[in-house]
């Protein structure tokens, strides 16, 4: 048996990687095979007579742990230069603002066609107001550096400020008092706590001169991170900002009193860190899309009210974020505009969410339904990039 376990973790890493080449050379978004990979897996192992179970209950803990690694590698990937300030300010403008307008829509529609209470519409609202970064990011590799770079300023400012207001509610006591006191004092925890934790972490990893030195490094983030869960703040924060902290020394040194921890980053250390979060991140998502996809129910996907309260989703999502970016210019407009992913940071809420209201049976399968569009949809702005390419008349706008 502990052979047989090898071999399929083995062959399930390998399917991985021809997936993620496959994503890169078709434009399919991996997200969508993964998910696919793992719906097919479960009849197939159960006409073998090897179905798993109980693996549902791996499906928050696969996603905590891929949510942080992919902020930490879009954070490490990100130069923080003065010309790209507005960019910065601008993607987490969109975020917020995406964040209460579509929490304030949802947030409607559940009273009014699950006749839940408005902080109930809340709670249910916001998972489905966020752009999920454990997707998006990815996504945006094809698009050019100037479009990744607003989607990780995006989804991470977008994740970050979901967490915050999601726990805010869980603590508000209904009351709009209750959740501005929370919003506020832990919003301004967080931060402080951020500031503080990542410091730390920079320090260690300047001073960590073992043989093995990223794994305790990296443990280190994950217990902060748990931490930060378990007192309800937003710990996403801190991953941030120590990506940012270690990517960008010359920003650092600007800081009173931090040029001499700035002058002891090494680029070296700081590329070999990338290569095993890129690694770990690529293992970890890929296993939490096809356990995600396993366990799945198909009759999740049989009911037509589940298409149907998807599809009104969908609708308002992209409606909606096609005015959002059009004030940012063609250039940038056209791709974004497809780059609103659901994902992880979704099912991973909706699935709290769910603890504490009663919601009709087939909304798993709405759930389901819009994260499996909205990362479909993903291929679009791919197709018009490569048709771009291919047309020499054709001559992108500038911003």
């Amino acid at each position: 048996m502990i052979y047989v376990a090898i071999l399929v973790a083995s062959l399930f890493l390998l399917i991985a990687f021809a997936v993620e080449r496959l994503d890169r050379a078709s434009g399919v978004p991996s997200v969508i095979i993964m998910i696919a990979l793992g719906l097919a897996a479960r009849p197939a192992l159960g006409f073998l007579g090897m179905l798993v179970k109980g693996i549902g209950a791996v499906v928050p803990a696969a996603g905590a742990v891929a949510f942080v690694l992919i902020v930490l590698e879009g954070a490490l990937d990100i130069e923080l230069k003065r010309e790209r300030l507005k960019l910065a300010v601008t993607g987490f403008a969109v975020a917020a603002f995406a964040l209460v307008f579509y929490g304030t829509v949802f947030s409607l529609l559940a009273v009014w066609l699950l006749g839940l209470t408005y902080l109930q519409g809340a709670l249910l609202a916001t998972p489905l107001a966020l752009i999920s970064s454990s997707v998006a990011i990815p996504a945006s590799r094809a698009l050019g550096a100037r479009v990744r770079e607003f989607v990780v300023y995006e989804s991470s400012a977008s994740d970050i400020l979901g967490v915050l207001v999601f726990f805010a509610l869980v603590n508000s006591e209904a009351t709009v008092r209750g959740f501005l006191t929370s919003l506020a004092g832990g919003g301004l925890l967080s931060l402080l706590l951020a500031v503080a934790c990542s410091l730390a972490l920079v320090l260690v990893s300047t001073r960590a001169t073992a043989h093995v030195r990223y794994i305790p490094l990296l443990a280190g983030l994950f217990a902060l991170y748990s931490a930060g869960q378990l007192l309800h703040l937003s710990p996403l924060i801190m991953v941030l900002l120590f990506g940012l902290m270690l990517n960008n020394p010359p920003v650092v040194a600007r800081i009173p009193g931090l040029a001499r921890l700035a002058e002891k980053i090494s680029t070296t250390t700081v590329g070999e860190f990338k290569v095993l979060v890129q690694e770990l991140t690529f293992a970890v998502r890929g296993f939490f899309f096809f356990v995600l996809g396993y366990s799945t129910r198909p009759a999740d996907f049989a009911s037509v009210n589940a298409w149907v309260a998807a599809a009104i989703i969908l609708v308002v999502i992209y409606g909606a974020r096609f005015l959002m970016v059009r004030p940012l210019g063609r250039t940038l407009a056209a791709p974004l505009t497809w780059v609103a992913p659901r994902g992880l940071i979704t099912v991973v809420l909706y699935l709290d969410a769910r603890r504490m209201l009663h919601l009709p049976s087939y909304f798993d399968g709405t759930v389901l339904v819009v994260v499996f569009l909205s990362a479909a949809l993903l291929a679009l702005p791919r197709r018009l990039r490569t048709d771009q390419d291919q047309d020499p008349e054709a001559t992108p706008s500038s911003v």
